[in-house]
C-alpha cells in the first residue's frame, strides 16, 4: 500500500487515541498476557477466512464503539438501561458481535485471569481485520476500560446514521477531531 494510504488508513489508531481518557500503550497487555493479542488474530483470521466481510463488519463494529470507545456496544439491555445494538445507527448495520464474544473466551482462557478489555479486543479486532484482508497494520494504543452502561440515546445522538448527509457525516467527524479524508478511508 502507498504510504499516503497507510497514512490514511491508520487514522484508527490516532482516532482511539484522541478519545481515550488515561494513558493508552500499543504494549499494555505484553507483560500481564502475550498470548492476548496473538489469540486475537488468530480468531479474526479465521472469522475473515470464512466470511471475508466479516472484516468490514469488525472495522464497523469499532467505529460505531469509537464514538465513546469504551465497548458499551457490546452491552445488553438490561432493567438498569437499553443499551446501543438496537440504537437507529447500529440496527440493521453492526454485526460481529459472535466473533468478539468468541475471542473474549479465547483471550479470557489464555489470560487466565488477566483482564483484556472488550473496548480493547474490538480495537485491535478492527485492525487485525483489516490486515488479514490485505490493508496496512498500525499500533494500536491499548488499556482502555469497559462501559459498565451504555445508551441508546446517546448512540442515536452521537453515531451517525446510515442515511445521514455529508455535511452530517463531515460534522460528526469533526468533533472527533477527524477529517473528511479519515471519513472517506473509514
Amino acid at each position: 500500500m502507498a504510504p499516503s494510504s497507510l497514512a490514511r488508513c491508520s487514522f484508527v489508531a490516532a482516532f482511539v487515541a484522541a478519545i481515550g481518557a488515561q494513558p493508552l500503550d500499543p504494549h499494555f497487555y505484553d507483560k500481564a498476557c502475550p498470548a492476548a493479542l496473538p489469540t486475537l488474530k488468530r480468531i479474526v483470521e479465521e472469522a475473515v477466512a470464512v466470511d471475508p466481510r466479516m472484516g468490514a463488519s469488525l472495522l464497523l463494529l469499532h467505529f460505531h464503539d469509537c464514538f465513546g470507545c469504551d465497548g458499551s456496544i457490546l452491552l445488553d439491555d438490561t432493567p438498569l438501561f437499553t443499551g446501543e445494538k438496537k440504537a437507529a445507527p447500529n440496527v440493521n448495520s453492526v454485526r460481529g458481535f459472535e466473533v468478539i464474544d468468541r475471542i473474549k473466551a479465547a483471550v479470557n482462557d489464555a489470560c487466565r485471569g488477566n483482564v483484556v478489555s472488550c473496548a480493547d479486543i474490538v480495537a485491535v479486532a478492527a485492525r487485525d481485520s483489516v490486515v488479514a484482508l490485505g490493508g496496512p497494520s498500525y499500533d494500536v494504543p491499548l488499556g482502555r476500560r469497559d462501559a459498565r452502561t451504555a445508551s441508546q440515546a446517546a448512540a442515536n445522538a452521537s453515531i451517525p446514521a446510515p442515511t445521514s448527509s455529508l455535511a452530517r457525516l463531515a460534522s460528526s467527524f469533526a468533533s472527533r477531531g477527524l477529517s473528511v479524508a479519515d471519513l472517506v478511508a473509514l
